[in-house]
């Protein structure tokens, strides 16, 4: 009897944990598949505004820099005059208690900015300037591929994507110590956006490479991109924290960006990069180009009827010599910024991303071949433990973002290499709540935040779903097979979830097993209803919430927070023409009016954007 019963619990408990551990996987995947189509979204927008307007859609949404670099300059010797003049004007009051900074800066400057950090406090924006512009001129002295040695060092440890967790960096450092010369670090790009305290990052890790600028390695991410900031959080993070000096600070970084090193090599037989590579990838060509011209990797150079755009740096001009090179270093560079690894030969487009490519175990061994490589470290990629290895040992992959999508639902790590250059790795976790919550706690909030992000995106595209879903409703019954059901989610949305296994959470089953198709979007409302809104106002304005705010930010030059009615009605023409969306003008002006409740002709644009938010009906029965 006892041995039947522990057998039953043995039984019970191990399908418990595996029905667990595929809620777990399930929500992941729907993380992950919203983060790559949210992606592969921006860069199809971007690229339809190029070849619709030659590029004057792109530039008209981007504000003109405050700095102003003549072409006789191209050392940005009148950028740095004018960084210097605005440090001047900007005084550092008395009642300011945080971090003063003075250069060189020491080891004991860095200790006060993690302090004040800590503490939550802000370095001012006169020494953010300074530490910026010190930053860029000794990056200008760096090659685009840095060289490392563990001959000077016991160990050289690899840090990955950071995403603005400053926990998770403090962590790194309690854990492996402060960087010094005898504790040497590469950090593998992505250092800003989705967190919340990016620029605290940067703070400390331009501080620490200023001390240490042999010890320490800063490639650049795909993310350290002001394209990819305008949409991921970064820009708006800069312009609450720093008001009316924002401007000047979100340009000075865009052009440290720039200069930040494409990759690092350790003992000529570790090749650390954010991507991965391609088998056009050439580690020569990448030594020899001039990173610094590209800004931003998500507008690539066209010709604009013979126009030189001095303020990228990018010769836009196809009958320019320059031209064709500048488009050949922008795919290299995103190659090894946006590619990701996989386990079938080949290089083929990475369509999930919408840039770089994936490398198959034969593209690895073919340029570890040719330089006489050893291993690859790249980030890029979520990875559940913080770390993955594949093609044979050849490739690690390391991610350095704990609890990136939801808390607890993933890992950080770093890998630390040795003199014989076999790797470590070291996984943490920095948490305030996750380890109060038992092991199905931790999960449902995963995957309540999961499904959240998904009746979001299944609101937005309610339209097309419909129908899809119409189109198997031969009889006009309203029900559907699953496996039509299955079908039409995925013709839409284009995810490549397990849509059966979804199937439960988002849609309801009549006794017979058909899908009702519209018990998709019974539970789904606007969190704070407007009765002027249309339905397909709604849906679109939902759909291109992201894409609005970017235009937003960039319009609101003074961070009020506020827009023109007028503004607002402009904004919304240029963008639904260029991106041929159907929209009524009518609809929207009588939308906005309403809102303008103080009739001043102003709206708080946050605050309706916030309006269509859409929650579900349990969800909004738990808040």
């Amino acid at each position: 009897t006892v041995i039947k019963a522990a057998i039953l619990i043995q039984n019970w408990y191990r399908s418990t944990m595996a029905r667990i551990e595929m809620r777990r996987r399930y929500s992941l995947s729907i993380f992950r598949s919203i983060e790559y189509a949210d992606e592969q979204d921006q860069l199809q927008q971007l690229k339809q505004l190029h070849s619709t307007t030659s590029g004057h859609a792109v530039t008209a949404l981007v504000p003109v820099s405050p700095i102003s670099t003549s072409p006789s300059d191209p050392q940005g010797v009148d950028e740095c005059l004018y960084i210097t003049e605005l440090e001047e004007k900007i005084d550092v009051p008395d009642s300011y208690y945080g971090p003063r900074l003075s250069f060189p800066l020491t080891v004991e400057d860095a200790n006060a900015l993690i302090h004040a950090f800590r503490n939550e406090q802000l370095l001012h924006p006169h020494y953010i300037l300074q530490l910026l512009c010190e930053t860029r001129r000794v990056l200008k002295l760096m090659p685009n591929i840095t060289c490392l040695s563990t001959s000077y060092s016991k160990n050289i440890t690899i840090c990955g994507d950071l995403h603005g967790n400053l926990d998770d960096l403090l962590l790194i450092f309690y854990k492996n110590g402060l960087p010094s010369e005898q504790n040497r670090y590469v950090f593998n790009g992505d250092y800003v956006d989705r967190g919340k305290n990016s620029m605290e990052i940067l703070i400390i890790l331009f501080a620490f490479f200023l001390i240490y600028p042999n010890n320490i390695s800063l490639n650049r991410g795909n993310h350290e991109d002001y394209m990819m900031n305008m949409r991921y959080g970064f820009t708006k993070e800069v312009s609450n924290k720093y008001k009316k000096h924002s401007t000047q600070i979100l340009y000075l970084l865009r052009d440290v960006f720039s200069w930040l090193p494409l990759a690092t090599i350790i003992d000529n037989k570790v090749l650390i990069l954010h991507g991965g590579i391609s088998d056009s990838t050439d580690l020569d060509f990448l030594k020899a180009l001039e990173r610094n011209k590209l800004k931003s990797l998500l507008r690539p150079p066209k010709s604009v009827g013979g126009r030189q755009d001095q303020e990228e740096g990018i010769s836009t001009t196809a009958n320019q010599p320059d031209a064709g090179k500048t488009q050949d270093d922008s795919l290299l560079i995103l190659d090894i910024l946006w590619s990701d690894p996989r386990s079938q030969n080949g290089c083929t487009p990475n369509k999930c991303r919408g840039a770089g490519c994936y490398f198959g175990p034969d593209v690895t061994a073919k340029i570890f071949k040719r330089y006489n490589l050893k291993i690859l470290i790249r980030s890029h990629e979520f990875k559940r433990e913080g770390y993955d290895i594949s093609h044979g040992g050849k490739v690690i992959t390391i991610f350095s973002a704990s609890n990136y999508y939801e808390e607890g639902s993933n890992r950080g790590a770093y890998v630390k290499l040795d003199p014989e250059l076999i790797p470590r790795f070291v996984q943490f976790q920095s948490s305030k709540y996750t380890r109060r919550l038992n092991l199905l706690e931790r999960v449902g909030t995963i995957e309540s935040s999961a499904l959240k992000s998904l009746w979001e995106l299944i609101y937005a595209h309610r339209s097309e779903l419909i129908s899809a879903f119409t189109h198997y409703d031969l009889n006009g019954t309203g029900s559907i097979s699953v496996h039509d059901w299955a079908t039409a989610m995925e013709s839409v949305l284009q995810l490549e979830l397990p849509w059966r296994m979804l199937r439960p959470r988002l849609a309801q089953t009549n006794p017979d097993g058909q899908v009702d198709f519209m018990s998709c979007f019974y539970d789904l409302k606007m969190d704070q209803p407007i009765k002027e809104a249309q339905p397909a106002l709604v849906e679109t304005l939902c759909r291109y919430r992201k894409d609005l705010e970017i235009i937003f930010n960039i319009i609101d030059k003074d961070n009020s927070g506020l827009i023109s009615l007028e503004e607002f009605s402009q904004t919304w023409k240029l963008f639904t023409s260029h991106l041929g969306i159907d929209a009524q003008d009518d609809s929207l002006d009588k939308l906005i009016l309403s809102i303008d409740h103080n009739k001043d002709g102003h709206i708080d644009f946050n605050e309706f954007l916030e309006a269509f938010h859409i929650v579900h009906r349990v969800e909004k029965k738990a808040n």
